[in-house]
C-alpha cells in the first residue's frame, strides 16, 4: 500500500518544463509560437550586436589616460569622463569652492531620501525643507561666513539641473492642484481663468516659454529692474509643468464617485475640508503614475535650458566636447550623461511604485 502511494506521488509531480528555470523560460519566452519566434530573433540580434559592443566598451577601452593615448585604440575612451568630471558636474563654479555645490547637492538628496517615509510627512518636515533650502541657497550664493559671492550666472552643471528640476517639481505640483480645483470650480470667473491658462500653456512647447522668459519677459519690466536668468527659467518650467499637473489631477477628481461628495455633505464638511480630508487624498493616489511621468519629464526637460545659454549638465558636457582634445568622444560622454539621467529617473520611478503599493487599499 505504501509503495503504491509513493508511485502515485511521483506521478503527480509537475512536468520539469513547468518548474524552475525551464518553467520560467516556457512561461515567459516560449509560451506560444510567435513569442518563441520573437525570442529566437532577439537572441540572434543580440548575438550579433552584444559582442562588438562589449569589445568596444570594455576590452579595447581606456578608462584613465590622456586624450593622446586614446587616439591609438579602437575602443571607447572613457578617460574623457574622469579627466573632465569636475567641469561636467560643477561647470563654472569657482575653483577652490567646489565643496559648496557638492555639499548643497548632498543636503538636497539627503532631504529627498529622508522625506520618502510617509511617517515623516508632518508639518515639521516643511520647516526642515525651508531651513535646508536657506542653507543650500547660502552655500550656492555665499557672501557670509567668509564665502565669496558666486553669481547665479556661474551656477552650472548638475547643481543647476537639480535646482531647476527639484524646485520646479516642488512648486509646480501644488500650483497644478490649485489650477485643477479652479477648473472644477462653480465660480465662472475662476473657472474661465484656469481653463484659459491651462489650455494656453499646454498649447505651446516649453522651448517657447523659455525664450519668452529669457528674451520677452524683461521687456515688460520697468527700466532698471531685472530678474535673474535662472529664476526666469525656473518660473517658465513651473508654469509649464503646473498646467500638465492640473489636467492629471482633474482626471483624478473626475474619477471620484459622487457618493464621496454626498458622504462629506452628510458629515457637515465644508468645501475646503471635503477636498482636504476626503477627495484630494483619494484623487492624488489615483493619479500617482501619470503625475510621476510628468515629473520625470520635468527632470529631463531641464536640458532644454541650453537654448537660453544656461549651462546645465548637458551644456557643460557639450562644452567639454568642444575642446579639440576630446572632440571625438561624444559617444562616451553622452552614454555617461544618459546613465546619469537614468539613475535619477529610475530612483523616482521606483519610489512612485513603492508609494503606490503602500497607498493601495483596494476599491
Amino acid at each position: 500500500m505504501a509503495e503504491s502511494t509513493t508511485v502515485k506521488r511521483e506521478r503527480l509531480k509537475p512536468p520539469i518544463t513547468n518548474v524552475g528555470v525551464l518553467g520560467w523560460l516556457h512561461t515567459n519566452l516560449f509560451n506560444s509560437w510567435y513569442n518563441s519566434l520573437l525570442t529566437i530573433v532577439t537572441l540572434i540580434v543580440m548575438a550579433f550586436l552584444l559582442p562588438p559592443a562589449f569589445q568596444w566598451a570594455f576590452v579595447d577601452s581606456l578608462w584613465n589616460s590622456s586624450a593622446e593615448a586614446c587616439r591609438d585604440i579602437d575602443g571607447a575612451c572613457w578617460s574623457v569622463i574622469p579627466n573632465n568630471i569636475r567641469f561636467i558636474i560643477l561647470g563654472f563654479f569657482p575653483s577652490g569652492q567646489e565643496w559648496r555645490p557638492i555639499l548643497a547637492m548632498v543636503l538636497l538628496l539627503t532631504l529627498v531620501v529622508y522625506s520618502k517615509e510617509r511617517s515623516r510627512w508632518k508639518s515639521s518636515l516643511l520647516w526642515l525643507w525651508a531651513i535646508n533650502l536657506i542653507i543650500m541657497g547660502t552655500l550656492m550664493y555665499g557672501g557670509i561666513f567668509g564665502m565669496p559671492v558666486v553669481e547665479t550666472s556661474q551656477w552650472s552643471g548638475l547643481p543647476l539641473t537639480f535646482i531647476l528640476s527639484f524646485f520646479g517639481m516642488i512648486v509646480a505640483y501644488p500650483l497644478g492642484i490649485l489650477l485643477a480645483l479652479g477648473r472644477q470650480s462653480n465660480m465662472p470667473a475662476i473657472k474661465t481663468l484656469c481653463v484659459v491658462y491651462i489650455e494656453l500653456i499646454r498649447g505651446v512647447p516649453l522651448i517657447s516659454l523659455l525664450f519668452m522668459s529669457s528674451v520677452m519677459f524683461p521687456l515688460f519690466l520697468p527700466e532698471g529692474v531685472t530678474i535673474d536668468k535662472v529664476l526666469r527659467a525656473l518660473i517658465a518650467i513651473i508654469l509649464f509643468t503646473a498646467a500638465y499637473i492640473a489636467e492629471v489631477v482633474r482626471g483624478g477628481l473626475q474619477a471620484m464617485p459622487r457618493g464621496q461628495y454626498e458622504a462629506a455633505d452628510s458629515l457637515g464638511l465644508n468645501y475646503s475640508n471635503t477636498m482636504r480630508l476626503i477627495i484630494l487624498p483619494q484623487a492624488l493616489k489615483i493619479v500617482i503614475p501619470p503625475s510621476v511621468g510628468i515629473l520625470l519629464s520635468v527632470f529631463k526637460d531641464t536640458s532644454l535650458v541650453v537654448i537660453i545659454a544656461l549651462y546645465d549638465v548637458l551644456k557643460t558636457t557639450m562644452v567639454t566636447l568642444s575642446n579639440p582634445k576630446w572632440a571625438g568622444y561624444s559617444r562616451e560622454s553622452y552614454i555617461f550623461l544618459a546613465l546619469l539621467y537614468f539613475g535619477f529617473c529610475y530612483a523616482m520611478s521606483s519610489y512612485s511604485r513603492k508609494l503606490e503599493k503602500e497607498l493601495h487599499t483596494g476599491h
